[in-house]
C-alpha cells in the first residue's frame, strides 16, 4: 500500500514539474515572440523596447510628447519623428537616435542633451555599439530586411547638402530621408551645388563650386558610376541632354566656361569666353541650342551646341545686351510645349517670359526678392519660383517664398511661406506635392534641431500640396548644412 501511494505521488510530481516546465516554456517564448513582433533583432529590441518605448515616452501612446518618435516596433521607428528620420540605414554617423544615447567619445558622432533614456542610466558602451553596428549594417528587421530596399525603383528625391559635401536622399511616399551619400573627391569642403537626375532615370549628377569634378551616381544604390576633372573653376549648374549621354556644366566666373561632358564615356571638352554664366537649359525639341543666363547684367546666351563660336546674346528688356548689373538672370525653364522660356531676374525682382520663336518678350512678372530657382506643375499649369531673400510678403520677421505663377495669365496666383530662405523647388506630380529645401544660413533662421558635421547651420525640408497650395502641416525634415542643391527621379 505505502510503495502504491509513494508511486502515485512520484507521478504526481512527474505531472507538476512538467506542467510547470511547459508553463515557463510558454511564458518565456511568449516574452520572446512579443519582441519579435516589434520586428526589431533580438538584441536591437531589448534596448529599444525596455529602455526607450517605455510609458511617458517613445511608445504609441505618449510619442506626441516625446519629439513625435515612437520605439514600440520597426515599422514605426521607420515613420520618423516630427523633425524627419531618426534613423538613416548605414549611416550611424547622421542618424539622431545614436545622438541622444550615445555618451562615449570612441564612436565620433554628435551628442545631444537630454540624454536618452531620459531620468534614467545611461545606455552602456556594449549597448550603444549594438546600436551603432546594428545603424551601421543597414537597421534590418529581424528578418534581415534593410528599410527602403524593396523597390530600387521607387520615387525618390535628392537634395544637395552644400556645406557638408552630402547628398540627402528622400522616400517621396514617405517624405523621409531614407540614404545619405558621401559626394566629392577631396577631404575639403568642395560644395555640391548642383544635383540633377538623367532623362534615362538610370544616375544623377552632381556639379561642385568649391572642386574640379563632376559625378555620376546610380540612382538604384548611389554608387559611384564615373567622374571627369573638368579643371579649375566654380561649376555651378548644368543640364543633361533626353538621350542621356551628354551635359553641359557651367562654370560662373568673369571668363566663364561651358564643359561639354560625355557622359558615356566620362570626358569633356571646354568652350570658354562667357560673362559669368549661371542658369542652363536645353530647348524643349532637339536639344541643339543651348540657353545659358549672364548672372551680370540684362541678357542671356543662345549657344548652337554643334558651334559655340555662333554664340548669340539675347537681351531681356529694351537696351543692348551689357554687363552693367540690372536684371542679373539667375535661372531658366521652358514651358512644357517649349513655346516660351522663363528667366528668374535675382536684382529685378521678376521672372521675364520669353516667347522661343523670335526670342521677344511676352510679360514681366513681378515677383519676391531675390528669385532663384523654378518648377513646372504640367498638370497645374502652374511655375512655382523661389524667393529666397523676400521679406515683403509675410513681414519682416520671415524670409522667403514661393510664389506661384499661372502659366496661361502669367499672373501671380499664391505666395506660400515655406521656411527660412528656400531654394530648391521640386514639383512630385506622382504624389501631389512640391518639395523645397530652405537654406537656413543666416543667423535669424529657425534653430536648427541639432548641430551639423561640418560648418554651418542645418537646413530642412518642407512641402506643399499642390492640390490646395498649402504648406503640408508637420512635416519639417531637417538635413545637413546648407541644402542647395535638388532633384526628383521621373
Amino acid at each position: 500500500m505505502a510503495k502504491l501511494i509513494q508511486y502515485k505521488f512520484a507521478i504526481l510530481f512527474i505531472l507538476m514539474t512538467l506542467i510547470m516546465s511547459i508553463i515557463y516554456s510558454c511564458t518565456k517564448a511568449k516574452g520572446e515572440l512579443d519582441l519579435t513582433r516589434k520586428g526589431y533583432p533580438q538584441g536591437v529590441a531589448k534596448i529599444l523596447i525596455n529602455k526607450c518605448s517605455t510609458t511617458g515616452c517613445h511608445n504609441d501612446a505618449s510619442k506626441d510628447a516625446a519629439g513625435g518618435i515612437s520605439f514600440s516596433s520597426w515599422d514605426k521607428m521607420f515613420e520618423g519623428s516630427r523633425g524627419g528620420a531618426v534613423v538613416v540605414p548605414y549611416r550611424p554617423d547622421l542618424s539622431t537616435l545614436i545622438y541622444y544615447v550615445n555618451s562615449y567619445n570612441e564612436y565620433g558622432t554628435i551628442q545631444l542633451n537630454p540624454k536618452m533614456p531620459l531620468n534614467r542610466s545611461a545606455l552602456t558602451r556594449d549597448e550603444v555599439k549594438i546600436l551603432y553596428d546594428w545603424i551601421l549594417s543597414g537597421a534590418p528587421n529581424a528578418d534581415e530586411v534593410v528599410k527602403f530596399s524593396d523597390n530600387a525603383n521607387r520615387k525618390k528625391f535628392y537634395v544637395a547638402n552644400q556645406g557638408c559635401d552630402l547628398v540627402t536622399v528622400f522616400d517621396a511616399q514617405s517624405m523621409l530621408a531614407m540614404r545619405y551619400v558621401s559626394v566629392g573627391t577631396s577631404p575639403s569642403i568642395e560644395a555640391p551645388h548642383m544635383i540633377k537626375v538623367a532623362p534615362n532615370n538610370k544616375f544623377w549628377c552632381v556639379s561642385y563650386i568649391a572642386g574640379s569634378s563632376f559625378q555620376k551616381y546610380s540612382t538604384t544604390d548611389n554608387s559611384l558610376l564615373g567622374q571627369v576633372n573638368l579643371g579649375f573653376g566654380s561649376w555651378n549648374t548644368f543640364v543633361i541632354t533626353k538621350d542621356s549621354e551628354k551635359a553641359y556644366v557651367i562654370d560662373w566666373s568673369n571668363n566663364g566656361k561651358v564643359a561639354i561632358v560625355d557622359l558615356i564615356n566620362m570626358t569633356s571638352t571646354i568652350a570658354s569666353g562667357f560673362i559669368y554664366p549661371h542658369g542652363s537649359a536645353l530647348n524643349k525639341t532637339t536639344d541643339d541650342t543651348l540657353y545659358v543666363t549672364s548672372q551680370l547684367g540684362n541678357f542671356i546666351y543662345k549657344m548652337p551646341v554643334n558651334d559655340f563660336g555662333n554664340t548669340v546674346q539675347i537681351s531681356l528688356d529694351a537696351n543692348f545686351p551689357n554687363s552693367t548689373s540690372s536684371l542679373d538672370p539667375h535661372e531658366i525653364s521652358f514651358s512644357p510645349d517649349g513655346t516660351k522660356y522663363f528667366v528668374s531676374c535675382q536684382k529685378s525682382n521678376e521672372i521675364r517670359v520669353i516667347k522661343t520663336f523670335n526670342d521677344s518678350l511676352l510679360a514681366v512678372i513681378p515677383v519676391g526678392d531675390f528669385p532663384q530657382e523654378m518648377a513646372i506643375s504640367p498638370s497645374k499649369n502652374y511655375l512655382f519660383i523661389s524667393c529666397m531673400e523676400d521679406m515683403t510678403s509675410f513681414g519682416s520677421t520671415k524670409r522667403g517664398s514661393i510664389h506661384v505663377i499661372d502659366m496661361n495669365t502669367h499672373s501671380v496666383i499664391k505666395k506660400i511661406y515655406s521656411g527660412h530662405q528656400p531654394h530648391g523647388i521640386m514639383v512630385d506630380e506622382q504624389n501631389g506635392r512640391v518639395y523645397v529645401t530652405n537654406r537656413n544660413v543666416t543667423t535669424d533662421g529657425p534653430a536648427p534641431h541639432h548641430a551639423s558635421l561640418c560648418y554651418g547651420r542645418n537646413g530642412y525640408v518642407t512641402a506643399i500640396d499642390l492640390n490646395s497650395l498649402q504648406l503640408i502641416p508637420g512635416y519639417k525634415a531637417e538635413v545637413s548644412a546648407d541644402p542647395y542643391g535638388y532633384a526628383i527621379t521621373h
